[in-house]
């Protein structure tokens, strides 16, 4: 299956699944405002880590880690 054909499929999950992806999206927001130490923080990124990995199938591990980092380095304090 061509790239372009990937691509449009999922614009289109997206597009149809726009009200829950917005509610996923500020419930991740909410959950990281309200997570006061940095084990919650962790726990939090793990858990979406293993979210989009699982989603993914792993294909993107490597990527999806690094962005859990770096998110990390941005918000964590350790």
């Amino acid at each position: 299956m061509p790239v372009d054909d990937l691509v449009n499929k999922g614009k289109d999950a997206l597009e149809a699944n726009k009200d829950k992806v917005d509610e996923l999206v500020q419930k991740g927001k909410d959950a990281l405002a309200n997570a006061q130490t940095e084990a919650g923080s962790d726990d939090l990124l793990d858990k979406a880590a293993a979210f989009a990995n699982k989603v993914t199938g792993d294909k993107f591990a490597d990527k999806v880690n690094d962005a859990r980092d770096a998110i990390d380095e941005k918000i964590g304090d350790e």
